[in-house]
């Protein structure tokens, strides 16, 4: 296990900025120390994991994300509506969600509860903002996998690569901008919060 801290907001609701989160590093497998690569397989990465990897631009840099799709999948995020391999991913509205972003702008968001490959989980949106800003999108590697249009996108997954997604859809840097992540760069599974100074209740909590 490795202690990680959240730094943003791109996992809202179920993580939030200060909370310290543990990581199983042997989840997927045992792996090569510098190529990372597994020799002694666990268990598979499995979509709807929320997962430690190293940024494709910049692999000294730790992300967390939500895994949306698997080697071979389609994955399709359109008018804030997620499908995979053509099948919408069930989902329904649970409220809204008001959080206070970098103590001076307080964001409000519609929250919805998505249900993938049996994982329970919210995610935020905001109705009037873009699916995604086009003008932010990366030219990365396996680019010609993804369309991308005012309405959203679709991208087919590469071998040996996954897609990602943050919870808090519109406020989020991930796959949609710079595109798939390598299994080469997987750090572990993230699964439980074990501090957060500035809300002791959190302590314990299982991620989602």
């Amino acid at each position: 296990m490795e202690p990680f801290q959240i730094p943003s907001s791109s996992m809202r609701p179920g993580l939030v900025v200060g909370d310290f989160i543990l990581v199983n590093k042997f989840a997927y497998g045992i792996r090569v120390p510098v190529l990372n690569n597994v020799i002694v397989p666990v268990g598979k990465v499995g979509r709807g994991d929320v997962v430690v990897f190293n940024y494709p631009p910049n692999p000294k840099v730790n992300y967390i994300k939500r895994v949306i799709g698997v080697a071979g999948d389609v994955v399709e995020y359109r008018n804030k509506r997620l499908t995979i391999n053509g099948k919408a991913v069930p989902d329904e509205k649970d409220g809204t969600y008001d959080y206070l972003e970098q103590g001076m702008a307080m964001i409000h968001n519609d929250q919805f509860k998505e249900v993938m490959d049996g994982k329970s989980y919210k995610v935020l949106n905001i109705p009037d903002a873009p699916v995604v800003a086009l003008g932010q999108v990366a030219d990365f590697p396996s680019r010609d996998q993804c369309q991308y249009d005012d309405n959203g996108f679709v991208c087919k997954v590469p071998a040996g690569h996954y897609f990602m997604l943050g919870d808090n859809r519109d406020n989020s840097l991930d796959g949609r901008y710079w595109g798939f992540v390598n299994d080469r760069l997987m750090v572990g599974k993230a699964f439980l919060i074990w501090m957060n100074f500035s809300a002791l209740s959190r302590i314990g909590t299982t991620i989602r």
